[in-house]
C-alpha cells in the first residue's frame, strides 16, 4: 500500500470539486463517511488491487477551506510495477484542489493507460503476459542474431542461411497443433507447455554440431515460441476491454522487443570466440523457473472459461484467406530484411559483432515510439489508416535503408522502423478480434502459416538474389511490393474494428455469453 496526502486551502467550488468522484486512471464510488465526516471514495473500476480516497477538511476563514485530502492505493500491476507507481503517483498526486468538472466531459485517461479503463484483472493478466512475450520475443529473435556467426563456424554460404531460416518455419505445423489445443483445453496450460519446450528447444540449439542441427533444434524452439507469441495475443484480446486491445498488442510488442534486444546485447560478445554465438541459447533455461512463476500464476482466459458458441472455419474463410494473404505478403519483405540484417552489415559493411549489436539497439530502440503511437491511434481512430500508412511507409524506408551506406544507413533504418512499428498494434489485433472463442486459436495458426510461407519465399528470393548479385540491396527491394499488397488489402477489405465487442464481431459467441449486439 501507498499513501498520498494533498494539501489544499481552497473555496467552496473547489471543496465541491474534491468530493466528486474521480473519473479518470479509475473510476470511484462513494463509501460510508469517516470520522468527523470526512468523505470516503472506493474504487468502482480501475487498475487497483486496494484503493481509498478520504477527504477531511475544516473552516479556515473567509469562505475557504483546508482541505487534507489522503489516497491509500495499491496498483495491480506485477513485474511492472517499479514502472507505473510513478506514474500513478503523479496521477493522484494534486498540487491545487480541481476545478469544477463539466458535467457532460467525459473521464479523461492519462496518456501511458489504455483509453479504455483496465480494471485490476485485465492489468494483472496483461502485466504477466509482458512477462512472458520477454521469452517469446527472445527465442523469436535468437536464429536471426546469431545464424551469421553460426555460417562462419560451419562454412555456410548465403544460400545456406537462406534455406536454414527457410527450414526454421516448418516448425509453424507444430504451432498450429498447439494453437488448435489451445481451442479445445485452454489457454493457460499450453502457455506453461509453450514456455517449457522453446527453452529446452533454444537450450539444444547450443550443442549442435552443424547448420542443419541448428535448423533442427530451432524449427522446434521457433515452433514452441510462435505458439506462445500467439497464445499471449489471444489472452490480451480475450481479457482486454473493447477500446484497450491495440494498447495491449503495443505493450506486449514492447517487452517482446525487450526480450529480442536481451538476445542482440548477448550476441555482442559472439566474436570473442567460434563458438560463443552458442552462449545466446542457454539463456532461456535459465530463466524459466521465473517464466513458470508468471504463467502459474495467470488465470484461464475469461472468455474461454465462460460459454462460448461452437464454430467450423466454414463461416469464416473469408477472413482467414484475407489474415493470410495478408500474413504472406507482409513477411515476405519483413522476414529478409529482418533476418539477413546481421549479415549484410556485417559482409558489406563491415560491422563487428559489438557494432551489429550498438546498430541493432539503436535502430530498433526508438521503434517503442511507433508501437506507442500506433497503439494509441488504432483504439482511438482507428485500425485501417493507421496500418495501411505504416506499413507503406515503413517498406519504402526500409528497402532504401538497403541501397545506402554511412548516416543514411543508420537514419533510414531508425525512421523506417518507427514507422513501420505504428502497424504492429493497428494490424497485430485483427487475428485474436475476427475470429470466435472456439476457432481464435486455430485460426490464429493458420494464420501464422500463410505468414511463414510468405517468410520461406522471401528468405529464399533474397538468399538467392544476394549471391548472385552479391549483394542483398536488389532482392530487397524487389520484395518491398509485398507490403504494398498488404496496404491495398487493409483500405479495400479490412473491417474497422475499433471499441467494437468480440461478440459482436463474432456472433457465433453472443447466445452463448448473453450478449446481444445492437441491431442494425
Amino acid at each position: 500500500m501507498r499513501t498520498t496526502t494533498n494539501r489544499f486551502d481552497t473555496d467552496d467550488a473547489g471543496l465541491a470539486a474534491l468530493l466528486v468522484p474521480r473519473d479518470d486512471l479509475l473510476a470511484e464510488e462513494p463509501l460510508a463517511d469517516g470520522d468527523g465526516g470526512a468523505r470516503r471514495f472506493g474504487c468502482a473500476e480501475g487498475p487497483f488491487d486496494e484503493y481509498e480516497r478520504t477527504v477531511a477538511w475544516q473552516p479556515a476563514g473567509d469562505g475557504r477551506h483546508a482541505v487534507v485530502e489522503e489516497v491509500r492505493w495499491a496498483i495491480a500491476i506485477p513485474i511492472w510495477g517499479g514502472l507505473f507507481r510513478p506514474l500513478a503517483r503523479r496521477q493522484l498526486e494534486r498540487r491545487e484542489a480541481p476545478v469544477p468538472a463539466d458535467p457532460d466531459a467525459d473521464g479523461r485517461a492519462p496518456w501511458w493507460s489504455p483509453p479504455a479503463r483496465l480494471d485490476a484483472r485485465a492489468a494483472r493478466v496483461l502485466s504477466r503476459l509482458c512477462g512472458l512475450s520477454m521469452l517469446a520475443g527472445y527465442l523469436g529473435t535468437t536464429i536471426s542474431q546469431t545464424l551469421t556467426f553460426a555460417a562462419d563456424e560451419f562454412g555456410a554460404s548465403k544460400a545456406d542461411q537462406g534455406a536454414t531460416l527457410s527450414a526454421v518455419r516448418v516448425g509453424v505445423l507444430l504451432s498450429l497443433a498447439l494453437m488448435a489445443a489451445a481451442d479445445r483445453r485452454g489457454r493457460k496450460r499450453l502457455l506453461t507447455v509453450c514456455a517449457v519446450g522453446g527453452a529446452v528447444a533454444s537450450f539444444a540449439g547450443a550443442l549442435s554440431p552443424s547448420m542443419w542441427a541448428l535448423g533442427g533444434t530451432q524449427t522446434v524452439a521457433r515452433a514452441f515460441s510462435t505458439a506462445l507469441a500467439l497464445l499471449i495475443a489471444v489472452v490480451a484480446a480475450e481479457e482486454m476491454p473493447a477500446g484497450g486491445r491495440a494498447y495491449a498488442a503495443s505493450v506486449l510488442a514492447m517487452t517482446g522487443a525487450l526480450g529480442g534486444g536481451l538476445a542482440v546485447i548477448l550476441v555482442s560478445f559472439a566474436d570473442a570466440a567460434p563458438w560463443a554465438w552458442r552462449i545466446v541459447y542457454v539463456v532461456p533455461v535459465l530463466l524459466l523457473p521465473g517464466y513458470l512463476r508468471i504463467a502459474g500464476r495467470l488465470p484461464e482466459s475469461r472468455r474461454f472459461v465462460r460459454p462460448h458458441g461452437r464454430a467450423t472455419l466454414r463461416g469464416h474463410r473469408g477472413r482467414l484467406a484475407l489474415l493470410m494473404a495478408s500474413g504472406f505478403f507482409g513477411l515476405l519483405f519483413l522476414a529478409p530484411v529482418s533476418q539477413f540484417q546481421n549479415d549484410f552489415l556485417k559482409d558489406e559493411h563491415g560491422f563487428t559483432a559489438p557494432m551489429l549489436a550498438l546498430f541493432t539497439l539503436a535502430t530498433n530502440t526508438p521503434g517503442g515510439i511507433g508501437i506507442v503511437v500506433g497503439g494509441r491511434l488504432a483504439d482511438v481512430r482507428g485500425r485501417r489508416m493507421v496500418g495501411a500508412i505504416g506499413t507503406i511507409g515503413g517498406a519504402a524506408l526500409l528497402a532504401i535503408g538497403y541501397q545506402v551506406s554511412g548516416a543514411l544507413l543508420w537514419l533510414t533504418f531508425t525512421v523506417g522502423t518507427v514507422v513501420a512499428a505504428v502497424t504492429v498494434p493497428a494490424l497485430g489485433v485483427y487475428g485474436p478480434e475476427l475470429f470466435p472463442t472456439a476457432l481464435r486459436g486455430k485460426a490464429n495458426g493458420l494464420i501464422t502459416l500463410g505468414g511463414v510461407a510468405g517468410s520461406s519465399v522471401g528468405l529464399s528470393i533474397a538468399g538467392h538474389l544476394g549471391d548472385r548479385y552479391g549483394t542483398l540491396g536488389p532482392g530487397i527491394a524487389l520484395l518491398a511490393l509485398g507490403p504494398l499488397v498488404v496496404a491495398a488489402l487493409v483500405l479495400a477489405l479490412y473491417p474497422e474494428t475499433a471499441h467494437v465487442e468480440l461478440e459482436e464481431l463474432n456472433p457465433e459467441d453472443a447466445p452463448a455469453t448473453g450478449f446481444a449486439p445492437p441491431l442494425t
